[in-house]
């Protein structure tokens, strides 16, 4: 993998098939706790995980994996595998007695979180919920020291394994959450909650175990070293406080959502987290496959004397993500409907909260592709050294959304649909932000070649958007009926034709990315 062509065509789509199956299990976990719960009751796990969901955001799966790839990818540019072994083990040494600390005070201070966060819900509902919050919170610690196992692996071109680390997450909460809900209460009322709680730590255990092996044929030997004045993890730390500022903006806009989710009731809290959980799809497959791939080789390109590759390879993953994403997008908006019914409206999921949640949908939609894009230029700024940029501008973000959220919910009375069009605005003035800021940093972004790509990717979407409308219109017709079967063949098939759509409109306009990635895939075909 020595430049972008092949970093952003090859490599992604090895690890989009595993971060597929990650986003897959996620959501029939969704979906299955859904049918079990209901909207209502499954609000109350969902604020109870926020919050130390909320710290692996923050610190493992933001700060800490961003600023230990860029050092410990550095480190093996610049001093060889031992330099960068040891910093692997004083880093997983000072992680485990950090988050062991901040796991001991989210225990101990969960009842005032639980009322900062959801102050409409009603005493027995905070009650409960505090409970659930208290279960989880060691969780933290457990994907705080998968993430940084992801990132030795990642700068190691080690990309499977790590990708597969979230699928045992789910594996092990639906399994646990399940057994443990079915030995608390059989009857799965509200207290079986708690067995989700505790099949959500075991999910945590999974995702570390799974890659322990993979450490070790990567040649990591852990022991616990305790020496910290140590000029690789003071860089950590000096890269993780703007980074964890930085994250801390996104985390805000999360509290203040849910605070105003919360006054619309539990079910707004669900519906909510059930598109987004769609939304993660694609972000998940393309946009954090694309930025996995990318962010470990423009840091050694940026420890190196020459930078020139920087600028080109950082906006051909731009381009990558914004061919991938925006039929995505496109197809949420129009399809959200049929596609939410088809993998919610199960069991205690009602069709009055599909159609809340497709609502919901469509407005997070219009945000995809700028989400998508700020995963894969965001850490970049990282890895040239301009740290504090990604903080000042996730900042204004947050004052935007908490003005947004206040006019569209209680002006003009938008409800939880106006929450998920004031994050979706706000990803889009961020990515447009620090693509404007990053320009004059990176060289060049061939911005020309970007904005090229933007306009024909979007062109290329009226074809998808004509098949999903006359779908829409006239597939229920012919294969009527609300069965499983019929929904599916309705909706898959018009993915199918959409998809198909958007691909030869694509390759008639001239779009680069798809032309990549045939060329390849006839390469690997060919005898």
């Amino acid at each position: 993998m020595n430049d972008g062509k092949t970093l952003n065509t090859r490599a992604s789509g090895i690890i989009a098939a595993a971060v597929m199956l990650s986003r897959l299990l996620g959501l029939v976990r969704e979906v299955l706790f859904n049918a079990i719960f209901g909207t209502a009751a499954m609000g109350l796990f969902l604020i109870a995980f926020r919050l130390p969901n909320l710290l692996r955001d923050l610190f493992a799966e933001g700060a800490l994996s961003t600023a230990f790839i860029t050092v410990f990818s550095q480190k093996i540019e610049k001093e060889g595998n031992g330099g960068a072994w040891g910093l692997a083990s004083k880093m997983l040494t000072l992680t485990s007695v950090f988050m062991s600390a901040v796991s001991l005070l989210g225990i101990l201070f969960a009842g005032p979180l639980v009322h900062l966060l959801a102050p409409g819900f009603s005493e027995t509902e905070a009650a409960f919920t505090i409970l659930l919050t208290r279960i989880m919170y060691p969780f933290i610690l457990l994907v705080s020291l998968a993430a940084l196992a992801m990132g030795i692996l990642n700068s190691r071109q080690i990309f499977t394994a790590p990708a597969l680390a979230s699928s045992f997450f789910n594996i092990g909460s639906i399994a646990g959450g399940i057994a443990f809900g079915w030995l608390i209460d059989p009857s799965f009322g509200k207290n079986a909650l708690a067995g989700l709680a505790i099949g959500t730590l075991l999910g945590g255990l999974l995702q570390l175990g799974i890659q322990i092996p993979s450490l070790r044929r990567a040649g990591l030997r852990f022991r616990p070293d305790f020496r910290w004045l140590d000029p690789g993890i003071k860089k950590i730390l000096v890269l993780m406080v703007p980074s964890v500022i930085a994250a801390s903006a996104v985390q805000i806009n999360v509290l203040v959502n849910s605070r105003f989710a919360s006054y619309a009731g539990a079910e707004a809290v669900t519906w909510l987290n059930s598109a987004f959980r769609l939304m993660q799809l694609p972000i998940g497959v393309f946009g954090v496959a694309v930025a996995t791939i990318t962010l470990p080789v423009v840091s050694r390109i940026a420890a190196d004397t020459d930078r020139s590759r920087f600028g080109p390879t950082l906006g051909r993953a731009m381009r990558l993500a914004l061919f991938l994403t925006i039929p995505s997008a496109a197809g949420l908006w129009f399809m959200a409907e049929p596609v939410i019914a088809l993998v919610y409206q199960h069991g205690q999921f009602r069709a009055a909260d599909t159609l809340q949640t497709a609502l919901a949908l469509q407005y997070y939609a219009l945000g995809l592709v700028a989400y998508s894009c700020i995963k894969v230029l965001s850490p970049a700024f990282y890895a040239i050294d301009r740290k504090w940029t990604p903080m000042l501008v996730s900042f204004g973000a947050v004052a935007l959304n908490l003005a947004l959220n206040w006019l569209f919910m209680f002006r003009l009375g938008l409800g939880h649909r106006g929450l998920a069009l004031s994050t979706s605005l706000c990803a889009v003035l961020n990515i447009a932000t620090l693509y404007l800021l990053m320009r004059p940093a990176a060289g060049t972004l061939d911005s020309t070649k970007f904005l090229s790509t933007l306009l024909r990717c979007l062109a290329a979407t009226v074809p998808l958007a004509l098949i999903c409308i006359w779908a829409n219109a006239t597939l229920p017709g012919i294969l009527p009926g609300p069965s499983v079967l019929a929904s599916s063949v309705r909706v898959l098939g018009t993915i199918a034709l959409a998809g198909g759509a958007y691909l030869g409109a694509c390759l008639l306009l001239k779009v680069e990315e798809p032309r990549a990635m045939l060329a390849i895939l006839r390469k690997k075909l060919r005898p």
